[in-house]
């Protein structure tokens, strides 16, 4: 399996920011434009953004899909958005205006039999988003926590059609302490499917990690802060992902 970098574009009011632990009170503003941020990082070979409406999962509504709209029909990067998606017509809205896949996250939780049935109509154009604190998901931008395991929760979507999930470690998000690997690999080896690591990436050794377990089911990472703080360059992973296949 191939290894993917993605950049994150985590947006608030129209900016570009990063939070720690999915807390909305630290906030760190990071640039005005999300199209603008998206530019940049297809300038230094990104082939996916990844775009979170942070106002939208805790809203439960869409708010920001116009900047996602204009990333996906402007610049020559894939496009795939989190946050705010609850209805059918969300699906729908960003796959026919050019973005290629959708992430589900709290209604996964709350609505499982809708999911499984959206999975049998849209495919891998659905990614399963698996927000953990302590193994449990969290839902609705991570202001709660289920009685869920992640794990348990993957296994039933993966035998309901769902072919990538992303799975957050949120007590890493936003740290740049390293991800949490262990977990990253054992949701990959228990549902057979992609996983997307997100949370804690810090430095190119973190994204070597990850990448050794491409064959048991990792398929790329979600790197922000890292990025955004100069830990991480963008073209320099991508070269050093490629360069360990």
């Amino acid at each position: 399996m191939s290894f993917t970098i993605y950049p994150a574009i985590d947006m608030r009011g129209g900016k570009c920011v990063r939070l720690i632990q999915g807390d909305y009170n630290q906030e760190t503003i990071y640039g005005d434009s999300p199209f603008e941020m998206a530019k940049r990082f297809v300038n230094e070979g990104a082939e996916w953004i990844h775009m979170v409406d942070l106002d939208g999962a805790k809203d439960g509504k869409r708010v920001n899909d116009a900047f996602v709209i204009k990333v996906a029909k402007e610049l020559p990067a894939k496009v795939q958005i989190g946050g705010g998606i609850r209805m059918k017509e969300d699906i729908d809205h960003y796959l026919e205006n050019g973005v290629d896949r959708v992430i589900i996250g709290s209604i996964a939780v709350s609505q499982p039999d809708l999911v499984k049935e959206w999975l049998t109509i849209y495919g891998d154009k659905l990614a399963i988003g698996l927000d953990a604190k302590d193994g449990y998901v969290a839902t609705h931008g991570w202001l709660e926590t289920s009685g869920v395991k992640a794990v348990q929760l993957g296994k039933e979507f993966a035998e309901a059609g769902a072919e990538t999930f992303i799975f957050t470690d949120i007590a890493t998000d936003g740290m740049l302490s390293g991800p949490n690997v262990q977990a990253v690999k054992e949701l990959a080896q228990h549902t057979g499917k992609e996983v997307i690591a997100s949370g804690g990436v810090s430095s190119l050794d973190d994204l070597k990690m990850l990448r050794k377990y491409a064959s048991d089911g990792v398929g790329g990472a979600i790197v922000g802060k890292a990025i955004y703080t100069g830990k991480v360059s963008i073209r320099q992973a991508i070269e050093e992902v490629r360069s360990s296949c």
